[in-house]
């Protein structure tokens, strides 16, 4: 069971009010089950909804935050905060505390976590799920691409298929909870 999700999501809100609805239901969803959430430690955007309703029920927070970024931005009273000096000690911090992840609407940032943790994963530095939360068809596109990298021989179809993508987040922890992955080897 998963006690521990690292979640990317965008610090801006999107234009659509879905992501923040849907996102502060995840959060909630996320403190109900007594998961730990691991993020990026911002208060801003989606990352600040997220983090906020986790905390309402009750929820335990990590937040792994460059200083930089730390001196910049408003904060929220995290379950505990880690102030680092690069982005790659935040990520290598946030994959190595986290059960599994999640990737929620966001912009190349959130982008970018996406493919490294999916790349690790596919590469063999980890076995965790990897999920995407697809609201409002958001990452859609995404999905095509990837597709297209498979016909195109950049990616094994069984690796796609590792990537575990739903619009319902019940399901969607579900599915992650179930997860057993590939025996296959990208090398090979």
């Amino acid at each position: 069971m998963i006690k521990k999700v690292c979640v990317f999501c965008g610090s801006s809100f999107g234009k659509s009010n879905i992501y923040k609805q849907e996102i502060e239901k995840l959060g909630h969803m996320i403190g109900k089950k007594d998961m730990e959430l691991i993020y990026g430690g911002g208060n801003s955007g989606l990352m600040g909804v997220l983090s906020k309703a986790v905390l309402a029920e009750g929820g335990q927070v990590t937040g792994i935050i460059p200083k930089k970024i730390y001196d910049q931005v408003d904060h929220v009273e995290l379950t505990d905060l880690h102030i680092v000096e690069t982005m790659h000690e935040r990520k290598n911090k946030m994959y190595s505390l986290a059960d599994a992840f999640i990737a929620l609407p966001g912009g190349i940032g959130t982008l970018e976590e996406l493919a490294e943790v999916f790349t690790w994963q596919q590469i063999g530095y980890h076995e965790k799920p990897v999920g995407i939360l697809n609201i409002n068809h958001f990452y859609d596109p995404f999905r095509d691409m990837l597709l297209h990298m498979v016909r195109e021989g950049f990616i094994k179809k069984e690796f796609l298929e590792n990537l575990i993508v739903d619009d319902n987040m019940e399901e969607l922890f579900d599915q992650l909870n179930k997860y057993n992955p590939t025996s296959s080897n990208k090398w090979s």
